[in-house]
């Protein structure tokens, strides 16, 4: 349990905490799982550079706005606009916020489930073909059982409550400080080990050298979205971070570090799938599938794909974890500082309930596959209604507030100590977050309703 005394508020307690948490928030499932895939589907090293742009030009603002407010309020996502903005509707942010990292924790608590199980399956080696039908059959046959994904999303809830339950400091910082660097370590190694496979310099090419022909209007939506969805922008988390953040830290170095770690962890993902997945033939394009139906098949074609597919699947496992660590949170922090909850019976609470509704959506491929919302499998809805509608419209009012309604009251003071720091690129930040941010945010949910076609 944590040591901060009674009465006062948990905090991060270094510069390298903050930085591991909020990268630990940020890389999750979708840098290495969904990053590579949506790259090979945009035509690779263009979409690369699109996707580059767009971390750097708007996805630092977005969060910083979203650090600012947290830090500012030291509260969760409810109570900051609350005490900020008292009597005004802007609360509402913070119920789209919280209310989004509940869903997204229950459907991404499926998942990554299945990622503790395939890496059970590798320590086993019981992955042992690289007959694609055959490990399209060992998928379905998973997935769609009753039992073993109930158990496997059991057992991650079950770490990731373990870790919150701890508390800020002695839980969240201790565990994220080992886990990302460990991380980075295991990334490493597996780019390492794919690019010197015999005919690994056609996923270099493909990553790398980019072919500008391919930049269209989806190329430019889909990175809009992908990198909201990998920063993590509008679902609560950097408020919540960033009210545990000391008043002496310089939020726009942490920002930049955090984007840029992010978007390297990105990269280090597709150096390690793409030039192994050139190398044994298998189309870059493949879809969602290539983590769990692809890859297992080149690491037993691959020289040592014992060891490297469990490193592999360890790896996904950190990576969701941390994310997860960072989504309860927010549920957390919001029962604990506005319902007087104490934080172990808030984590329970809140793991409990996401169980609850995350055993829903494991089942809707089993037992409730014939159970729809609105034509939707319930774990296609929580993810629709999540990633799709609830955090680009967070985002959109969050630069509203900040750009709008009530951030110069805070945010240069937020982003400069108080006038202790020097930010140039402060009125750059300012022209992104009042308008170019709302604009690119308004693309995006108006592509993912069908709107822009």
């Amino acid at each position: 349990m944590s040591n901060i005394p009674q009465g006062k508020r948990d905090s991060f307690g270094s510069s390298f905490g903050v930085f591991a948490a909020a990268v630990g928030s940020a890389v999750g499932l979708g840098n290495i799982w969904r990053f590579p895939y949506i790259t090979g589907q945009n035509g690779g090293a263009a979409f690369l550079l699109v996707y580059l742009a767009i971390v750097l030009l708007i996805g630092i603002p977005l969060m910083l706005s979203e650090l600012s407010i947290g830090r500012h309020a030291q509260k969760n996502p409810i109570g900051a606009f609350l005490q900020i903005a008292p009597g005004k509707p802007w609360f509402l942010i913070g119920i789209v916020g919280v209310a989004a990292a509940f869903m997204i924790s229950s459907f991404y608590s499926t998942v990554a489930g299945w990622t503790l199980h395939y890496t059970y399956l590798s320590v086993l080696d019981k992955i042992n073909t690289s007959n694609a039908s055959e490990l399209e059959t060992l998928f379905n046959e998973f997935h769609t059982s009753q039992f073993m994904p109930l158990f496997w999303q059991f057992v991650f809830m079950l770490f990731t409550g373990l870790i919150v339950i701890a508390g800020v400091r002695d839980g969240i910082e201790k565990y994220t400080k080992i886990l990302m660097p460990l991380l980075f370590i295991i990334l490493i190694i597996l780019s390492i080990r794919s690019v010197t496979l015999e005919g690994a310099k056609g996923g270099l090419e493909f990553l790398f050298y980019p072919d500008f022909s391919k930049i269209h209007s989806k190329t430019v939506l889909d990175a809009l979205g992908q990198a909201f969805f990998s920063l993590s922008i509008g679902m609560g988390t950097l408020i919540t971070y960033g009210s545990y953040i000391q008043k002496n830290a310089n939020l726009s170095r942490i920002s930049l570090q955090v984007a840029l770690a992010d978007s390297f962890v990105a990269i280090l993902a597709g150096i390690a799938i793409f030039p192994a997945v050139f190398a044994f033939g298998i189309a870059p394009s493949s879809g969602p599938g290539l983590v769990f139906l692809t890859l297992p098949g080149i690491f037993e074609q691959m020289t040592g794909g014992y060891f490297f597919s469990i490193l592999f699947f360890v790896l996904l496992v950190i990576a969701a974890l941390t994310s997860s660590v960072s989504i309860l949170e927010v549920v957390v922090a919001y029962l604990t500082e506005e319902l007087k909850i104490k934080r172990k019976q808030a984590t329970i609470l809140a793991t409990a309930g996401i169980l609850v509704i995350g055993s829903l959506a494991t089942l809707s491929f089993s037992t409730l596959k014939d159970a729809h919302i609105f034509s939707k499998t319930i774990f296609d809805f929580l993810d629709y209604v999540s990633a799709n509608l609830m955090l680009p419209l967070g985002g959109f009012f969050i630069v509203i507030f900040v750009g709008w309604a009530y951030g110069k009251k805070f945010f240069s003071a937020e982003i400069t100590n108080d006038g202790n720091l020097v930010v140039r690129l402060f009125p750059v930040f300012n022209l992104v977050i009042k308008y170019i941010a709302p604009i690119a945010i308004a693309l995006v949910f108006l592509n993912e309703l069908g709107i822009l076609g």
